[in-house]
């Protein structure tokens, strides 16, 4: 999908920086900014190298300034912010960004169309910078180009201030410069075709971010300059600069241009995916959704022009690639968001079916499993890998009975048993006896079968906001979504157990499912409010309308009646469904709260009571499509869903889809600018139910 903003576009500084564009590299690192190259968060930058894949990120290459000599008349490209002050204003130069197939600005200076390009090249912490000059129509005796560096050399959450041990020396290289201001930290290579460099030196003092103001936060950040760099553009070449934690013997612009391109153009295609699977009921009495579905390729013949939903789909493809990265041991994983997530366990089986599985990439989707099987302990899943610490950390109940839906999705999709008998079904096994038994912050089944999970000071349901030692929503006891997940988990085994013959496991897992059926039905139906508690710990029965009650439904196997399916999600629309997900609680809470700004207190006290979580549509969406199946009015009423979600392509992080949104309108987005399991659930959801599959 092309996405153009015009002059209008850019030069009005207030609305052109909340529009963010993101470069990835397939290993974590990133670069990022606005459409007018003005930084406006500490996360923004044109090198945010990953140190230790995915993680480890560093801001390398800050931002360049940029000066257009045309005769003996000087031009801004690049825009800064400083308090009550826009220096330079290169923004007024700009007529045009895109992000086609890169964030590419489009200059008019007296006359000359000037275009730079920014990308990253896959798989390395490597950032390209190219300029191209069209003067054909002009004969200019000087035509130059001026670009200063700004690196800053400092850990992705902090900022960078002058300080006497930032070593600003730096080493001359055959075809470029190495600076290496930290021994702690990489170096850094610059290779660039200028003509000539001045080595002047010194520091931009207190640039300005509003993203960071609206935080709370400290939002000033100084930068050293080394040195600048002269470009000729009467040579007729595109001048570069190249920004790498890699150091090149030789270096071909173009061929990285090229590969880049059609790398990028290949990774879009849509393989036809079969997710056919036997339709089994073991006779609970409880029906099993779980229908076979196949994937029917669209024809190559000439089509209109797409509409705002193919289009949403088309741009949502693309920047899925996003996510999916490297670990260390060249095993995948997936990034939970941008800027500032990294891989958390929860979140990637979540997204696995959305970026992975609809688009047939069932390697991509094995590796991340096997991956994630190297750490189960104690029959949990990781819930993240910390920034600093090889050692992963378990605080969640739900993670590994996400896994566990997950491999089956994996099964549905990739028909590959084999991998599951060799080398998941033993950890499938381990995850479920820790359950029961008893492990880590007094996760362990009941005597009723049901899940009670919480330990004092820990957040381990999805709603993990923490303040200090406050756990907003601590949800201690047993909470519905996770034993909707343990019973969609024994009914999962049930159903491996018996493809792979072992039929007496397979009623082990059918006995206990109908044990927690039961004991589900006896307590966690709320019958004057005809709908689901949300939480429930001894006595102590929790009324929040929350939206945790939707799995209940959504799952491929449930628990609850076809009446009571329905009833949730009526009362699930009434109370919680917006134009962007669901709420995290009903406005009608005396706790609700309807935005998320301000400080960090602020901001995570209201992150799961009220505010919309975009995620939460594809849940939404797959229970009103399982229920309301026979309606002729469904399809429809699917598609109007989604298609708000087309207009927020250009509001915030362009092309993508935030993390979460105010509770009340006009539901401004908030948080990261690109969640995976934002743009994975709407993926799931539009194949799933609404284009190219046919029930069979």
């Amino acid at each position: 999908m092309t996405m153009v903003f015009n002059e209008d576009d850019c030069h009005n500084v207030s609305t052109a920086i909340e529009k963010e564009w993101l470069e990835t590299n397939g290993i974590g690192g990133y670069a990022s900014s606005t459409i007018i190259g003005a930084n406006t968060r500490r996360y923004h930058g044109l090198l945010m190298a990953a140190t230790r894949p995915p993680l480890g990120r560093t801001l390398m290459l800050s931002k360049v300034e940029e000066f257009v000599s045309i005769e003996d008349k000087e031009f801004p490209l690049s825009t800064n912010l400083y308090p009550n002050a826009v220096y330079p204003s290169g923004h007024k130069n700009l007529i045009q960004f895109s992000l086609t197939p890169f964030p590419t600005f489009h200059y008019f200076l007296n006359g000359i169309h000037v275009k730079k390009i920014v990308f990253m090249v896959h798989g390395e912490n490597t950032t390209v910078i190219l300029y191209q000059v069209d003067s054909k129509d002009k004969l200019l005796s000087a035509l130059t180009l001026k670009v200063r560096v700004m690196v800053a050399f400092r850990d992705y959450h902090w900022l960078t201030k002058e300080n006497p041990s930032f070593k600003t020396d730096y080493k001359i290289l055959a075809n470029g410069i190495c600076l290496q201001p930290y021994n702690t930290l990489p170096p850094l290579y610059l290779f660039f075709n200028a003509q000539s460099m001045d080595n002047f030196s010194f520091w931009y003092k207190n640039m300005e971010y509003p993203k960071e103001i609206e935080r709370g936060m400290d939002a000033h950040e100084d930068h050293f300059s080394p040195f600048a760099l002269h470009f000729d553009l009467n040579k007729g070449t595109d001048c570069y600069v190249v920004a790498s934690t890699k150091e090149y013997d030789t270096l071909d612009v173009p061929e990285l241009v090229n590969k880049e391109i059609k790398r990028r153009r290949s990774r879009n295609k849509v393989e036809p995916v079969s997710c056919r699977i036997k339709n089994r009921d073991q006779g609970s009495g409880i029906r099993n959704r779980v229908t076979g579905h196949t994937y029917r390729r669209p024809d190559t013949g000439q089509h209109p022009p797409l509409d705002n939903l193919a289009k949403l789909v088309e741009s949502l493809l693309a920047v899925s690639d996003s996510f999916l990265v490297k670990r260390g041991n060249n095993k995948k994983s997936i990034i939970a968001g941008y800027h500032w997530f990294g891989d958390w366990g929860r979140d990637t089986m979540i997204s696995l079916p959305g970026l992975t599985l609809i688009r047939g990439r069932f390697e991509e989707a094995k590796e991340i499993l096997l991956s994630y099987a190297r750490f189960v302990d104690k029959g949990m899943i990781p819930n993240r890998f910390p920034d600093y610490d090889e050692t992963p950390e378990y605080n969640t109940v739900d993670a590994s009975l996400w896994y566990i839906h997950a491999v089956y999705q994996y099964l549905r999709f990739a028909k590959d048993l084999k991998t599951i008998r060799k080398d998941l079904y033993s950890v499938l096994k381990e995850i479920i006896e820790y359950y029961r038994k008893g492990t880590r912050y007094n996760i362990h089944m009941d005597s009723d079968g049901l899940i009670h999970a919480g330990a004092e000071g820990v957040q381990l349901t999805w709603m993990d906001a923490k303040v200090g030692d406050w756990v907003v929503t601590p949800r201690r006891g047993k909470a519905v979504e996770i034993n909707a997940l343990w019973y969609n988990a024994l009914k999962i085994m049930d159903f491996f157990a018996r493809e792979m013959n072992l039929n007496e496991e397979g009623n082990e897992y059918h006995s206990l499912a109908q044990k927690v059926s039961r004991s589900f039905h006896d307590i966690f139906w709320f019958d004057k409010g005809q709908y689901l508690y949300d939480c429930i710990n001894g006595e102590m029965k929790d009324k929040a309308i929350r939206p945790n009650q939707i799995f209940a439904v959504s799952l491929p196997y449930s628990m609850l009646s076809v009446q009571r399916q329905r009833s949730v999600i009526e009362i699930v629309k009434t109370h919680l469904l917006t134009p962007y997900g669901l709420r995290s609680l009903s406005p009608e809470d005396k706790d609700y709260i309807n935005q998320y700004h301000g400080n960090q207190y602020e901001r995570d006290r209201a992150y799961h009571q009220g505010t919309v979580w975009t995620w939460l549509i594809g849940p939404y969406i797959s229970a009103y499509a399982m229920v309301y199946a026979g309606s002729k009015d469904t399809p429809k009423y699917i598609k109007g869903l989604l298609e708000p979600f087309y207009a927020h392509l250009f509001e915030a992080g362009l092309g993508t889809i935030s993390e979460i949104f105010d509770g009340d309108p006009p539901h401004t987005p908030r948080g990261c600018i690109s969640q995976a399991w934002s743009v994975a659930e709407i993926l799931r959801v539009y194949f799933e139910h609404v284009y190219g599959f046919e029930n069979k």
